[in-house]
């Protein structure tokens, strides 16, 4: 006779004539299986559903999506405004945990690597091809690196974010939390008050000292031009007054042969005519080198002047590019592989070469970090809104090392940068602290692109990288007050990353500094 004790998943069976120790062993087994699998079961959490919250959502600021959930979640200045789940990239293609920006947005995108498929609602964060879209959604990880989303949801998103909104992709479940330091920016109202004069005040002056240097350009142009002709003008009077004296020798030569009357009367006239001639050259001649004396004289002060309002020229069109970037929010990264600080702001400039935003990096410097043999983790801190003490800031953390406190302990901003960009750092600015250096990713139309090498990167290695390309320098003023150079991509990775694992990130500084 068998005894059943039965549930939804197993069936243990009893033998009564069994030994006495075994029956109670059994069953509790049994029971202890079918709790673990219950509390299991309970404990599985629920599949991520599109949420809004209930309230009035302000502009988006910043997307966290979760890989371990598969979930983007949106976030404004008071907390998250809008939930969904996601499909993000599969096992070899897997979207590269890290930080990022809105790039580009293609309302309808098409894939150029994977048989032109729809894209729809795209939303961009690399060049070489990572982005947010609409999507089918499985339920699991199946894209090839992007950021599936919901189609209605990624439509509806797409229509409240901008270029430049911060996206950040974590291994694990993130979420902004309140934040306040003594390193974080503090701006001076007064400074922000007077922000926008000051740069419609230098822009003006830019535009008159383009103005006059291009009219003194043109001076010296013209002073040169008439200095040169001058100089073959002279040559040329010269030559005729050599003729003109050879003419009068001859005539004297004539009238000292003539026999007769007639003969000594057209030698005198020939002479007569020979020294008129020879006369007035020698006068064209004297006058002639005269102005040649003081035309290279007034050439030399045109072009010195020229060179004075040039040099104004890129001084005002600097000064104005800089007081225009103060009216916008400014991101910081520092990296503790590279031992550097970097900026980035955006001058909502087309790029040359097609597709988004030119984003300035004149900033870039050496700083300290103390303790850099040990990690530091990945940190986001966002101004999220002003307050009385001057900016409301929020604290992300996606990798461990210290925690978002101790990692800004670590750091020391130069004074100079402060100086230079805290007086007029606005909501929506922020400061970024990682392990990882940038990623080559991160070009002149990019905000920051890094990615954690301690999480899997199939996504971003089995792309293309993106081609070389020319980068903003602030040493190579273009007419429009924005120059470029080539940035060439570097090879080998950079020191000093002891949690390196993966790949396809390795950054060249654009240039040696800014001062």
């Amino acid at each position: 006779m068998v005894k059943r004790f039965t549930t939804a998943r197993s069936t243990v069976a009893i033998r009564r004539w069994g030994s006495p120790a075994v029956v109670p062993l059994t069953v509790m087994a049994a029971l202890t299986a079918l709790t673990a699998d219950a509390a299991a079961r309970q404990a599985r959490p629920k599949p991520p559903t599109e949420a809004a919250a209930p309230r009035d959502a302000g502009e988006p600021i910043m997307a966290i999506v979760s890989i371990k959930t598969q979930q983007v979640t949106i976030y404004d200045a008071d907390g998250w405004i809008l939930r969904a789940p996601v499909s993000t990239g599969t096992t070899g293609r897997e979207t590269p945990a890290g930080v990022f920006a809105i790039l580009e947005k293609n309302k309808d995108h098409r894939s150029s690597l994977y048989d032109d498929a729809e894209m729809p609602n795209m939303q961009r964060i690399t060049w070489n091809g990572i982005a947010l879209h609409g999507g089918p959604l499985p339920g699991y990880a199946a894209s090839h690196g992007c950021v599936r989303m919901p189609f209605g949801f990624a439509e509806k998103l797409f229509d409240k974010t901008r270029i430049g909104m911060r996206v950040i992709v974590s291994p694990d479940d993130a979420e902004p939390v309140e934040f306040s330091h003594p390193a974080l920016f503090v701006p001076r109202p007064e400074a922000i008050a007077a922000a926008p004069t000051r740069a419609e005040t230098l822009a003006r002056e830019a535009a008159e000292a383009a103005r006059t240097a291009g009219e003194a350009k043109n001076a010296a142009a013209t002073a040169a031009s008439e200095a040169a002709s001058l100089k073959v003008s002279l040559r040329k009077l010269e030559r005729l007054k050599t003729r003109a004296d050879a003419e009068l020798a001859y005539a004297d030569k004539a009238l000292a042969a003539a026999k007769t009357d007639e003969a000594k009367a057209r030698a005198e006239n020939l002479k007569q005519k020979a020294a008129a001639k020879a006369a007035e050259l020698g006068t064209q001649l004297d006058t002639a080198r005269d102005d040649a004396k003081s035309k290279p004289g007034a050439a030399a002060a045109a072009k010195e002047a020229a060179k004075t309002a040039q040099t104004r020229k890129a001084d005002t069109a600097k000064a104005a590019s800089e007081a225009k970037l103060a009216l916008e929010p400014i991101s910081i990264y520092i990296s503790r592989a590279t031992q550097k600080l970097y900026v980035r702001r955006p001058t909502h400039k087309p790029a040359p070469d097609g597709g988004g935003i030119v984003f300035d990096a004149t900033i870039e410097i050496p700083l300290t970090i103390r303790n850099p043999e040990r990690p530091i983790g990945t940190h986001v801190f966002t101004a999220v809104a002003r307050n009385e003490a001057g900016l409301r800031w929020t604290a992300v953390t996606i990798d461990n090392g210290d925690d978002a406190r101790a990692a800004l302990d670590r750091i020391t901003i130069p004074q100079q940068v402060l100086d230079r960009i805290a007086p007029t750092a606005l909501p929506r600015s922020s400061i970024v602290i990682s392990d990882e250096p940038l990623s080559s990713e991160t070009n002149y139309r990019t905000e920051f692109v890094a990615v954690l090498s301690t999480e899997p990167q199939g996504g971003f290695i089995t792309r293309r990288p993106t081609p070389d390309v020319l980068v903003a320098s602030d040493d190579v003023q273009g007419d429009n007050g924005f120059g470029f150079f080539n940035f060439p991509r570097d090879p080998a990775p950079q020191i000093g990353n002891t949690r390196r694992r993966g790949g396809g990130q390795y950054y060249r500084p654009m240039q040696p500094g800014w001062w």
